[in-house]
């Protein structure tokens, strides 16, 4: 079994300009929050669990929901929170379609997971007046704009990653449209 998610990548120029906006803040609190490691940075469609390691029927259903959806225009921009314990920055630009692929790559229809707002987990903490304070100082970000053509199903493996967080493995790559 592999704990399966599908997800839209960012840019590498959004990756960086993001990068260097929270290079201050991350310097202001070294401590307190477990900071995302950027190369691992998504924006998660849908969240499947535990998945059988042939998956060949999600890949077919993901590749049906990719060639429905054109490629998108998207930003990074605003930042919110879950519970007051994860970071997370917004997105924007064509949320409505993005939206609409999230829905299309949920496959069980009879139990959908609950609705999920466009995001970018940056960190998490048990600090929880902190993330109040950075998600006030993070709400101007506007990040620059990028296309999103493909979507990737991913494989998140827990505690294998840099500092002990899960590693994240590219399954497969399908193009949008």
């Amino acid at each position: 079994m592999k704990r399966l998610f599908s997800a839209l990548l960012i840019s590498d120029d959004a990756r960086e300009h993001l990068v260097h906006a929270l290079r201050p803040i991350r310097e202001e609190h070294p401590q307190g929050l477990r900071w995302t490691d950027p190369d691992n940075w998504h924006i998660t469609l849908c969240f499947y669990g535990s998945q059988p390691n042939d998956h060949t029927d999600l890949a077919a259903h993901l590749a049906q929901a990719a060639g429905a959806s054109a490629p998108l225009n998207l930003s990074l921009r605003g930042a919110g929170s879950f519970g007051h314990r994860t970071l997370w920055m917004g997105v924007g630009g064509q949320v409505k379609e993005l939206k609409s692929l999230m829905t299309d790559t949920i496959i069980d229809l009879d139990n959908p997971p609950p609705p999920q707002k466009p995001h970018l987990t940056i960190a998490r903490t048990q600090e929880r007046w902190l993330v109040a304070d950075l998600v006030h100082a993070l709400l101007v970000y506007e990040g620059p704009e990028f296309l999103c053509d493909e979507l990737v199903l991913m494989e998140s493996v827990p505690g294998e990653g840099r500092s002990g967080g899960p590693r994240y493995d590219i399954l497969e790559r399908i193009r949008l449209g």
